[in-house]
């Protein structure tokens, strides 16, 4: 059981469950549905992990990740590791596909169509991460996925869940969040891409080169804290969302990436920032709901 939860990447789940969070509280007043905002949660969990276990399952099957590969050196890979078999793998990621499916599909019967357009983009977009004949991480899609999937479409997904109306406000909102998730895979594919390079993988900073890349990532993360200042200010969020500011002190040691001495926990460094920057914004919407 450890084995199995470990390879599905649990420490990254908590941003599927902030850009949930987010878009449930947002616009839902008081009459928060909780089995609504659960389901959704579940659903989501559930394709992260599924994803997460199909871009193992065609990383190793493409010869991407070896024992050599960097990715082993910075987190648990029980496939390369030989705990358990691509077969196993393949087959553990459709159950949990078939979960988030079943999820999905009972909001889209309770709650409207739209759910199933949403939920339809997300899964497949979250299958072709890696899988063919897309493989949008091998052709430097990959953070615009990732941005995709955890950013707007997550959020407006789950906000429809709760009030069965689409909001072009909480879009705005998703986007900061979104574009920090996707630096988490921004700052990984910085740190490999010497690795990356060597075997064809055309990830960003491969295309854009380390210096250009670099300056990518830091230009996001001014923007994502320069978005939620203005939409403070201009709206739709109050002021009270000036509370991620206090994430900065996070940003000091990812940056680092920017100056070149790329550190071996780039990734996990930025989800650091990314869950920070992510909990404050919730908490600021709590705030604004309960104080106004």
């Amino acid at each position: 059981m450890k084995t199995w939860f470990l390879a599905t990447r649990p420490w990254s789940f908590s941003m599927s469950a902030i850009s949930v969070t987010i878009g449930s509280v947002w616009g839902a007043g008081s009459g928060f549905y909780f089995g609504g905002y659960f389901l959704a949660l579940l659903g989501m969990v559930a394709l992260h992990g599924a994803t997460n276990l199909l871009n193992d399952y065609y990383d190793v099957k493409n010869q991407v990740d070896t024992p050599s590969a960097p990715t082993v050196k910075y987190r648990p890979h029980p496939l390369v590791e030989n705990a358990v078999g691509l077969r196993q793998v393949l087959a553990f990621s459709l159950v949990l596909y078939a979960i988030g499916i079943g999820a999905g599909g009972y909001l889209t019967a309770t709650r409207g169509w739209p759910i199933l357009v949403i939920g339809v983009v997300g899964v497949l977009t979250a299958i072709s991460y890696t899988a063919p004949p897309l493989n949008l991480k091998y052709h430097a899609l990959g953070e615009p996925t990732v941005f995709l999937l955890w950013g707007p479409l997550a959020m407006l997904g789950a906000h429809y869940v709760q009030t069965q109306t689409i909001d072009p406000a909480i879009l705005l909102v998703s986007l900061p969040f979104g574009i920090l998730v996707g630096l988490v895979l921004l700052a990984n594919n910085i740190r490999d891409m010497a690795f990356d390079k060597k075997q064809g993988i055309k990830t960003l900073p491969v295309l854009l080169g380390g210096h250009r890349g670099r300056l990518v990532y830091g230009g996001l993360i001014f923007a994502a804290f320069l978005g939620v200042v203005l939409m403070s200010f201009f709206g739709p969020l109050s002021l009270w969302s000036l509370l991620v500011l206090l994430a900065l002190p996070l940003v000091r040691p990812v940056f680092r990436i920017v100056s070149g001495d790329c550190p071996p926990d780039a990734d996990a460094r930025t989800a650091k920032l990314d869950t920070a920057f992510g909990v404050l914004l919730l908490i600021s919407l709590l705030l604004e709901r309960c104080f106004g």
